[in-house]
């Protein structure tokens, strides 16, 4: 897979995020990972940051997911939001 063909965070809904802007992942590109398939991206601080365009799914560490492909997600784009207490999980997951 190329940089050009990862996915793109579709949706984000985790507003505390410093990445976020009106629903959309603005960091370079996130990392899915631990027991929640949580974003590992999400910083919530004070100010606003990121790129003047969409996020995309750098990396999987969710070996048990249907869409990882040796650590890259697969899937076509990805969903991001709150679940389960956790304010910025991958709402994409599923389990293989």
């Amino acid at each position: 897979m190329t940089i050009t063909r990862l996915p793109s965070v579709h949706d984000c809904s985790a507003t505390g995020c410093s990445y976020n802007h009106d629903a959309g992942c603005h960091a370079g590109a996130i990392t899915i990972g631990g027991d929640h398939a949580q974003c590992g991206t999400f910083v919530q601080i004070s100010f606003r940051a990121g790129l003047e365009r969409t996020g995309v799914v750098g990396a999987c560490h969710r070996t048990d997911c249907s869409h990882n492909d040796h650590l890259e997600c697969a899937a076509s784009a990805v969903q991001v939001g709150g679940r389960a207490g956790d304010p910025a999980d991958c709402l994409t997951y599923a389990p293989a």
